[in-house]
């Protein structure tokens, strides 16, 4: 676990560099966030009983990343999906300091008949985030075409193409993830006024 948290230190050291630099560059202002780590499995965060299929979380009203040591998401593993999580977790950090979280709560009280759909276009945003965030650090990462490939397979498995509609199907979390990455810029990551077809 030591070695666990010394990468999730590193990582979140790199995209507070990474986006703090976004920020300047569009003239917001920036705030890195706090940063929780468990070494068990936590039973409650951030007052709330831990969501399901939640590898991490980030607590909005305490502007906290909250990181498990230990799961499948990030024990014994070599690739780049723990890299990615962080990174998807971050971009709700982003979410909330730029208002869109506001934004998206407000749409969601306002039309309850399209909460689930807001919330794949709240979520899938924080996915092209995290791919703005490896397409911007990707150079400097010793990681073959696989891996890379390796990643969009992952992607593609976490999607909710059943009944569990939260975070958007496998293909549409690889789509939007891959649009961060290339274009490498968050203007890229308009989720709302995306068809509803690439927020499924």
């Amino acid at each position: 676990m030591p070695r666990t948290r010394e990468y999730l230190t590193a990582a979140m050291k790199c995209l507070n560099k990474s986006w703090s630099a976004h920020f300047a560059r569009a003239g917001l202002r920036f705030r890195a966030p706090a940063v929780r780590f468990y070494e068990e499995p936590a039973q409650r965060v951030c007052g709330v009983r831990w969501p399901a299929n939640a590898a991490a979380f980030y607590c909005t009203e305490q502007a906290t990343l909250v990181f498990p040591l230990t799961g499948n998401w990030i024990e014994d593993r070599t690739d780049l999906y723990p890299l990615k999580v962080a990174a998807h977790e971050y971009g709700h950090h982003l979410q909330s300091l730029t208002g869109v979280r506001d934004d998206y709560e407000a749409r969601a009280r306002s039309d309850r008949a399209r909460q689930a759909e807001f919330g794949r276009r709240y979520e899938l945003q924080a996915d092209c985030l995290s791919g703005v965030f490896l397409g911007s650090v990707q150079r400097s990462l010793p990681r073959t075409g696989q891996d890379w490939e390796a990643l969009s397979d992952m992607l593609r498995a976490s999607g909710d193409d059943g009944e569990y509609r939260t975070h958007g199907t496998g293909a549409n979390r690889v789509r939007w993830f891959n649009r961060g990455y290339h274009a490498v810029s968050p203007t890229a990551c308009d989720t709302w006024t995306a068809v509803p077809s690439m927020v499924s």
